[in-house]
């Protein structure tokens, strides 16, 4: 895989946790807005996703110097 798909996929990587801290921000405004502790779980679980997916995008800025 050359650079520009590492890249091209980081990228992709950033938008989809960029998504995910939005989402999250949404449930977590329902969660104060309501008390749904539904919502304060679902805002975890969106938040343990987005740092999952920034550090697969970070070890993709990696992939050129140390491979897959």
């Amino acid at each position: 895989m050359d650079d520009v798909a590492y890249d091209r996929l980081k990228a992709a990587l950033q938008d989809i946790a960029e998504e995910l801290a939005d989402m999250g921000r949404a449930k977590l405004s329902e969660a104060i807005g309501t008390g749904s502790t539904e919502a304060v779980a679902a805002e975890r679980r969106l938040s343990r996703a987005r740092r999952a997916v920034l550090k697969a995008a970070a070890l993709l800025g990696h992939g050129s110097e140390d491979g897959p």
